[in-house]
């Protein structure tokens, strides 16, 4: 069973609210940097898979480097596709979403929105379908899918990863298994802290 290493991307400079692809701030650069050392204490080097957004993509960044290799961009772990909303009102809709189920969600998702349950299993699929042992640099919400489907549930968040923070598991094509679970984040996603 490939063993898959889950890093949230690091602090960003701004919210989901606010810009649909911000990169790090300080911060979250610094987050990056200590993420990437206690990856390199903990394994030997391994491929390195990130979604095709600007703040996971620089969270892989000195991992990229201390191991001097590219990451591959795994669209199947982006952030979960909005609804045609502005900013302001998909951040409110990603709140609501996040207090209930994923039937829940599709069952009242604006008109014209993306179908998240199918979005849900293809990340559940691309994830099961690694043969290969890897770090990958995604999202909140993304990790939350996994992290459901280990553990069998319908909740949208049933786990609070905090900005890189790393959450392993094992995968086969049948099942997830929780290994250890990343720190807990104190805040919401949503917000800047």
């Amino acid at each position: 069973m490939p063993k898959l290493y889950l890093v949230r991307h690091a602090k960003p400079a701004a919210t989901w609210g606010e810009d649909p692809d911000p990169g790090l701030d300080s911060t979250g650069q610094m987050q990056a940097l200590r993420t990437a050392q206690a990856l390199i204490e903990r394994t030997t080097p391994l491929q390195i898979l990130t979604s095709p957004l600007r703040r996971c993509r620089e969270t892989a960044l000195p991992l990229e480097h201390e191991w001097s290799q590219p990451s591959g961009i795994f669209p199947a772990v982006a952030e979960i596709p909005a609804p045609s909303l502005g900013l302001a009102e998909r951040h409110t809709w990603l709140q609501q979403a996040m207090q209930g189920t994923w039937s829940d969600m599709q069952r009242m998702a604006p008109s014209q929105s993306p179908d998240f349950l199918a979005w849900r299993a293809s990340v559940i699929d691309a994830v099961r379908r690694l043969r290969e042992p890897a770090v990958i640099y995604t999202h909140f919400i993304a990790i939350n899918v996994i992290v459901g489907a280990a553990r069998g549930s319908d909740a949208v968040v049933c786990f609070r990863p905090d900005h890189a923070s790393v959450t392993i598991v094992d995968t086969d094509s049948d099942a997830l298994r929780i290994v250890e679970l990343g720190r807990e984040a104190v805040t919401t996603v949503l917000t800047r802290g």
